[in-house]
């Protein structure tokens, strides 16, 4: 029956289509809408269409063949495009490809298939990389610890960490919210899912989640994180055998020697970081700079680097934008303490008077992970409890580019375009 759909659909386009002339949806600052520009260049993935992404070309605009399908989803989703004929796109193609300039067209062979890590159950909190896909009409699925541990990861490219954290601390919220019935459900309900499970400690279930997600990255699979997923993650994996929960957490007191214990051989991004073993203090070490920032809120912002488009294509992709000046945005992680980070690991955004590091991504096994600094890019400091930030209010964000971007580029063939 699927292939049988998938024929009626090909054959819809190929009627449809208009022999020798190419959709262009600029990126630059002509686009009224960024972040639908995504996905309209992913249903043109599903519906088997190529595509080609143009690095650092009018802010990595999408090009691909013209149908009318098309051009009628870029009308509804309000996405600004260009027809141009086969001739406009061949010289298009001839000046991308001159050595002289950074600019290079990347073939995107299929639509991704996502996974978002996320709870059953509610949070009163939101997650920038569900609004956006969710807003860019991007379809993912939702899977949890039970669905990663029976295998499911395997089902999927790329998997994004909702806030979360995985050294089973519930957040460190205690201090503040422990006595809220939210967090008490919360914490009812995970140690229950941790004992359906085999595990004793929810901090051994978190456990055992993370190194999978790492195995799933090093076997190929697409890692993305923000906020707190990104340092609990590490902290998680370098604290394995070793208790450093203390006992409204686990129920029994933390190892005094947990620091030294630590092995940072198995995290992917930091080295070096120190617990913070307080257990009513908001943080869990000081690879975050939120407590010590001295940044004041209208001069904070974040510099992309610009990497070449020819010979390093994924940092490339992942940087595209139509401006390399990105607002600041804080979290429960907001950036990290640059000497903590790996030296192997690539650094994409940075403020570099403040000593933070914003954007960063390396390669592990077969696969690949990005971790971005920050909860909400359109909401400079959001508290738990605020309203979901309405991204039709900002179609435009530079910040949220940054996630479609790891949405979008495993979608790229493994060898560039010949063009």
């Amino acid at each position: 029956m699927k292939t049988k759909i998938s024929l009626l659909l090909f054959l819809t386009f190929t009627i449809n289509g208009l022999f020798g002339a190419f959709i262009l949806i600029p990126m630059d600052d002509t686009q009224k809408n960024h972040l639908k520009a995504y996905g309209v260049t992913y249903w043109t993935l599903q519906n088997q269409i190529e595509a080609w992404w143009l690095l650092n070309y009018r802010g990595g605009s999408f090009i691909m063949p013209y149908f009318k399908e098309i051009e009628k989803e870029c009308i509804i989703r309000g996405v600004s495009y260009e027809i141009i004929a086969d001739a406009q796109k061949n010289a298009l193609f001839n000046e991308i490809s001159a050595p002289s300039v950074n600019m290079d067209a990347v073939k995107l062979e299929k639509a991704p298939k996502i996974a978002v890590y996320t709870p059953p159950f509610s949070q009163p909190w939101d997650d920038a990389v569900t609004l956006a896909l969710t807003y860019a009409e991007i379809p993912y699925d939702k899977i949890y610890d039970r669905e990663i541990l029976n295998g499911e990861l395997a089902n999927y490219d790329w998997l994004h960490l909702h806030h979360e954290d995985f050294t089973g601390q519930y957040g460190k919220f205690y201090g503040a919210y422990g006595r809220m019935q939210w967090y008490k459900d919360n914490q009812k309900r995970s140690e229950e899912e941790a004992f359906s499970m085999g595990f004793n400690k929810v901090s051994q279930l978190k456990l055992a989640v993370a190194k999978t997600i790492k195995a799933y990255v090093a076997e190929g699979g697409f890692l993305f994180a923000m906020c707190s997923a990104t340092d609990s993650f590490d902290i998680a994996l370098a604290a394995e055998g070793v208790d450093i929960c203390e006992w409204m957490y686990d129920g029994d007191p933390a190892d005094p020697d947990a620091q030294q214990k630590l092995d940072y051989s198995k995290t992917l991004a930091f080295t070096n970081f120190k617990l913070v073993m307080n257990p009513l203090e908001y943080e869990y070490s000081d690879i975050d700079v939120t407590n010590n920032r001295k940044i004041k809120n209208e001069e904070d912002y974040f510099v992309l680097f610009e990497f070449s488009a020819k010979w390093d294509p994924v940092p490339t992709m992942l940087c595209q934008n139509h401006t390399n000046l990105i607002r600041g945005f804080m979290g429960q992680t907001t950036a990290f303490r640059s000497e903590l980070v790996k030296p192997h690991v690539l650094v994409m955004g940075e403020n570099k008077t403040a000593g933070e590091i914003r954007y960063i991504h390396s390669e592990y096994g077969k696969g690949m992970w990005t971790f971005y600094g920050g909860h909400d890019p359109e909401d400079y400091r959001h508290y738990v409890g605020d309203e979901h930030t309405d991204l039709s209010l900002y179609p435009n964000s530079p910040g949220y580019r940054l996630i479609l971007n790891n949405v979008l580029f495993p979608a790229a063939k493994k060898k560039k375009l010949k063009t």
